[in-house]
């Protein structure tokens, strides 16, 4: 079974090593890196390309030539993973946000569903204790009362980005009907696949802060992903499980 850890990147030059290193730690066979990097100025790529060298078979690096959005970063690694004949899909940071050590229990719950989401808010869930209140409360908010208020209840953590997906699950989602381009993407990603009726569970995780580097988390991108689920809403409402793209159109 091949297993293709996606993970965008744009400025993560001190964190990407040591993640790899985390992850080829977790000595699960068939697992390989995407490492899709926005031209970072800090010289992420070349350290993307180094572990490359270094692992040869085993890490993959898309190189593009500006910071396009994390959206276009994972819907180009999805893309590229499934090209490359993986049978499932990790997404996750490279700031260790999302521990490497949730995997295993990942891989474990996948074998019975389409999408396994590491969530902050199923029980058992925790949010890093450093956070303020009022970061904890602003993201509280918008998984548990606007996003649920909108799209209508189901996904407990809708902007969750450390998420395994079937390779099925994504080439049915069709990647072409996603657009957003921003935090959304999640939204959006968690939103089809909830009504093209795939099986969801979600997974407690502890959401740790960064362990270097500043947030990206910016308070415009906050505004433009909460109008933007409006856009989720109204561009994905009526879809059914009957709009799944059938595996038979595949190339």
């Amino acid at each position: 079974m091949k297993i293709i850890v996606v993970i965008p990147t744009y400025n993560e030059a001190e964190n990407l090593p040591l993640m790899a290193a985390e992850l080829w730690a977790l000595d699960i066979a068939g697992l390989e890196i995407l490492i899709v990097d926005d031209n970072s100025p800090d010289g992420t790529g070349e350290v993307a390309d180094d572990l490359a060298k270094r692992r040869p078979g085993k890490v993959q690096v898309i190189h593009r030539d500006e910071k396009a959005g994390l959206g276009t970063a994972y819907v180009a690694g999805f893309r590229q993973a499934l090209d490359s004949g993986a049978d499932l899909i990790i997404q996750m940071d490279a700031d260790f946000s999302h521990s490497p050590r949730y995997i295993p229990t990942m891989l474990e719950h996948i074998q019975s569903c389409d999408v396994v989401i590491g969530s902050r808010y199923v029980g058992g869930g925790k949010l890093d204790e450093q956070w303020s209140i009022g970061r904890y409360l602003l993201s509280w908010w918008a998984n548990s009362v606007y996003t649920q208020l909108i799209l209508g209840p189901g996904i407990k953590d809708a902007t969750a980005g450390f998420k395994c997906w079937r390779a099925t699950t994504l080439w049915g989602i069709d990647l072409n009907r996603i657009r957003s381009n921003g935090y959304v993407f999640q939204v959006e990603m968690s939103y089809v696949a909830e009504k093209l009726g795939y099986r969801i569970v979600e997974i407690p995780i502890h959401f740790d802060d960064r362990r270097i580097g500043d947030s990206k988390m910016t308070l415009p991108i906050k505004f433009e992903a909460a109008w933007r689920v409006w856009e989720v809403w109204w561009r994905h409402r009526r879809l059914t499980p009957a709009d799944r793209l059938r595996l038979e159109t595949r190339n």
